[in-house]
């Protein structure tokens, strides 16, 4: 065998042993969602992959409209695929060869003003909770507006999502609502799916300062697949330019990843290109690209060659994050 074939091989072994867990699915959310795209990582090999069911961009009742259709349709394939109501789950779900799904929102809108919906939205599946979609909102202060910081009902919304056991997230957020948000916190949190802003100067990439009070938290930062936050590539080199950086910073123990990916069959592009107040075209101009679930082996074959240990590479495929849940849900 040649070199090349021996680190391949090391590859496909490290890869198939490991728990892969992919922190933030990007499709569109909403109750006709094509969901047969979760065949893009249940093809490839992913664990877990959390799924967004809304987002600030519609009403929240588009949100529970669009869990109804998401969790029919998964336990309408119970030899593909599972709702993911523990770790316990996860466990079982890749025993048995199937894809174990959660729920994330991205923005507070979803709660409609009233605290409860946390529990609510638990109840159902949903894991993680972000503060606001790239706007303001009655929480605190997104990426893409004026950083008004938490506001009183987004302290209250920590409190609560620790209380049930919720990831607090922090993507999608201004600056001033995540360091208020990481300090308020009695649990963990996440950067669910956000790349250092050092190596890709996007808003909606995140500073070294987040990614060191996010690691201080015991936090983990999800490493997104979107070409548009990795520097308009969506090479896997790139990707572990990215998961590198985070990693040297703060620690392999807090890296993780969140392909952020879509496969263009739900429109999102669409959605992207008329909501400029959510995506200014300054940007999000042209065609938004992602890095695909099944170039994840690429990534360990990168990081293999980086000389990154097979322990490290299990840990960032999914065992941060799976720590993190075993911490914090209930």
């Amino acid at each position: 065998m040649t070199m090349t074939d021996i680190m391949n091989q090391h590859a496909n072994d490290i890869y198939a042993k490991a728990l892969i867990w992919d922190n933030h699915a990007g499709f569109e959310s909403r109750p006709d969602v094509d969901l047969s795209q979760l065949n893009h990582w249940r093809n490839s090999g992913v664990s877990f992959v959390s799924v967004n069911v809304g987002y600030d961009v519609r009403p929240w009742t588009n949100t529970i409209h669009t869990l109804a259709h998401v969790r029919h349709w998964i336990e309408a394939h119970p030899n593909d695929y599972v709702i993911a109501r523990s770790v316990d789950d996860i466990f079982r779900a890749r025993s048995n060869g199937c894809l174990a799904v959660s729920f994330d929102i991205e923005g507070m809108e979803a709660l409609d003003g009233n605290i409860d919906m946390i529990q609510l939205y638990y109840d159902l599946g949903v894991r993680q909770m972000l503060f606001a979609y790239n706007r303001n909102n009655g929480a605190g202060g997104g990426c893409h507006d004026e950083d008004i910081g938490l506001t009183e009902f987004g302290r209250s919304v920590v409190t609560e999502m620790n209380r049930v056991g919720m990831l607090v997230d922090c993507s999608h957020s201004a600056y001033l609502t995540t360091m208020e948000a990481m300090e308020l916190s009695t649990s963990p949190v996440t950067f669910s799916h956000s790349n250092p802003k050092a190596l890709c100067d996007h808003p909606r990439n995140i500073t070294d300062d987040q990614i060191r009070s996010c690691a201080a938290t015991g936090g983990v930062i999800g490493i997104n697949g979107i070409g548009k936050f990795l520097g308009d590539s969506i090479d896997p080199e790139h990707f572990v330019d990215h998961i590198a950086y985070t990693a040297n910073l703060v620690g392999v123990q807090h890296v993780g990843i969140a392909l952020d990916y879509s496969d263009g069959t739900d429109d999102l592009q669409d959605a992207i290109t008329g909501q400029s107040h959510f995506w200014p075209s300054e940007w999000y101009g042209g065609k938004i690209k992602f890095m695909a679930p099944n170039r994840l082996m690429d990534v360990v074959n990168i990081m293999l060659r980086r000389n990154y240990s097979s322990e490290d590479i299990t840990a960032i495929l999914g065992g941060n994050f799976l720590a993190l849940a075993q911490r914090v849900w209930q």
